[in-house]
């Protein structure tokens, strides 16, 4: 009897298993990729780029929704220093979207199409140098308000107060993201300045050490020459007479 059920048991789970357990091709089966990325989103990092180095990232964006892109080159080493950095971002359909060939800048756009857009930085100029560069990028939604108001003027809410607070709560994350956005960018200022101070202090070190060696040095060789100047020798028919 044990082993009827057994062999039952092995058919069914061989019938159900993989309907049960098989393996899942989505995130996400139960929501759709606009419910499953949409929303207000930023990032900052430091990422460093090697000797003509080049680094991509891919951020999601919906149509009709502002892209945003920060970066900043923070220091540089090895021959070379050059600080420009080549930035290209590209649409989902890889259509070049913009450029920018400086050590820092923003982009700032609508995205025409509903897909991961591509950021590229390349350090193409610099051969054999690495740079740092910060970077801040994300996506935030003009019209939100806007839909919601459209959509509580449709359902005709009762509660006038609840809609006050969630308009003014709305209008509240708006502002912090913005005024964060600002701070991401004041830091990467202050930390670019700060690489720059720092380097700016070991040139002036160094250049003063060897300097100062320098003037050591040739005030030991001054010194030696005029003690040369007035040495006598003695022992033959003759003194030699020193040469001042």
């Amino acid at each position: 009897m044990l082993p009827r059920i057994s062999s039952s048991f092995l058919l069914l789970a061989a019938v159900l298993g993989p309907v049960a357990g098989g393996p899942q091709t989505g995130l996400r089966p139960d929501m759709t990729d606009q419910e499953l990325f949409w929303g207000t989103d930023q990032y900052d990092f430091s990422v460093v780029l090697p000797a003509a180095g080049l680094e991509c990232f891919w951020h999601f964006a919906h149509r009709g929704e502002r892209f945003y892109l920060s970066f900043m080159v923070q220091w540089v080493t090895g021959v070379g220093h050059d600080r420009h950095l080549s930035v290209t971002i590209n649409a989902p359909s890889s259509e070049l979207l913009s450029t920018v060939n400086d050590a820092k800048g923003q982009i700032n756009f609508e995205a025409q199409e509903t897909g991961f857009y591509q950021m590229c930085f390349s350090n193409f100029h610099n051969r054999f140098a690495t740079m740092q560069v910060f970077l801040s990028f994300g996506v935030y939604y003009e019209g939100y308000q806007e839909e919601k108001k459209e959509e509580e003027e449709a359902s005709k809410d009762l509660n006038n107060t609840l809609s006050f607070i969630e308009d003014a709560t709305h209008k509240v994350e708006k502002n912090v993201f913005h005024i964060f956005r600002y701070y991401n960018f004041g830091r990467m200022r202050k930390s670019a300045d700060y690489f720059l101070l720092l380097s700016n202090s070991r040139y002036v070190t160094r250049w003063s050490v060897a300097l100062s060696l320098l003037v050591v040095t040739s005030g030991y060789l001054q010194l030696l020459f005029l003690r040369r100047l007035f040495i006598t020798r003695g022992g033959g028919a003759e003194e030699e007479k020193p040469r001042c």
